[in-house]
């Protein structure tokens, strides 16, 4: 099978080279010093994590979503986004070696999702914000499908977390963060994604919005636990 992996512009590995997994270690041991001193960060729920491969699928309300997640777990973790990271050769290289996987955003890229796919069928775990973007307040409105699609596709469960207290710490708009406390929520892993026959080729349309609920109500549930560990209004009616 060819390492190699065509995504847009752009080619993406499916396995890391051993320098790639030495800076990738490196870079999470830094963070996660940051997070815990810095952001203060507390992370609560079910742990430890399930063996991989399975979706990481976090609330979004900050860009340091995406850095507190070095915390989760000291295995390799593969994250998607945004494509327009990858115009420039630095930050290319960097997402390259972190386990990026560029998408292009508002129009469906089959490109990521067939190499989601296969890193995860390769028993890499991924990093998806079913949110699709940035959001702002304690609701976690409608979801993308593709953190449903991509679950089933594969066979593999689903993670919901919620992460209270980056939005405070880094809203958009901000230059740089600034030292709020922040708490992670990881919730049961969702099985419907492993259930199901193997061979089928197709994934019928309900139950991946069955899914994709079933995943809204998880990572509410979750985002409401982190911010009232906050003291924070959480998004209960």
């Amino acid at each position: 099978m060819d390492d190699l992996m065509k995504v847009g512009d752009f080619e993406v590995r499916l396995h890391t080279s051993a320098v790639d997994s030495g800076l990738y270690a490196t870079a999470t041991s830094i963070l996660n010093v940051v997070n815990r001193l810095y952001f203060r960060l507390e992370i609560k729920g079910d742990l430890p994590l399930p063996e991989p491969p399975y979706i990481i699928a976090p609330t979004h309300r900050s860009y340091l979503d995406t850095i507190l997640m070095a915390s989760l777990t000291r295995r390799r973790l593969r994250y998607m986004g945004k494509e327009e990271l990858w115009k420039y050769p630095f930050l290319a290289k960097v997402m390259g070696s972190m386990g990026g996987i560029p998408v292009s955003r508002g129009t469906p890229d089959r490109n990521a999702v067939e190499a989601s796919i296969r890193i995860l069928q390769a028993g890499q775990s991924l990093v998806l914000f079913p949110e699709g973007t940035r959001r702002h307040g304690p609701i976690v409105t409608d979801l993308l499908d593709g953190a449903a699609y991509i679950a089933l596709k594969a066979r593999v469960p689903v993670i919901p977390i919620g992460i209270a207290g980056s939005e405070g710490a880094m809203s958009k708009g901000a230059k740089f963060p600034r030292p709020v406390k922040c708490i992670m929520s990881i919730g049961p892993a969702i099985l419907d994604g492993v259930e199901g026959d193997p061979d089928q080729k197709r994934i019928a349309r309900s139950r991946i919005r069955v899914l994709t609920d079933r995943l809204r109500n998880d990572l509410q549930a979750q985002y409401d636990m982190a911010l009232e560990a906050l003291g924070q209004q959480s998004g209960k009616l």
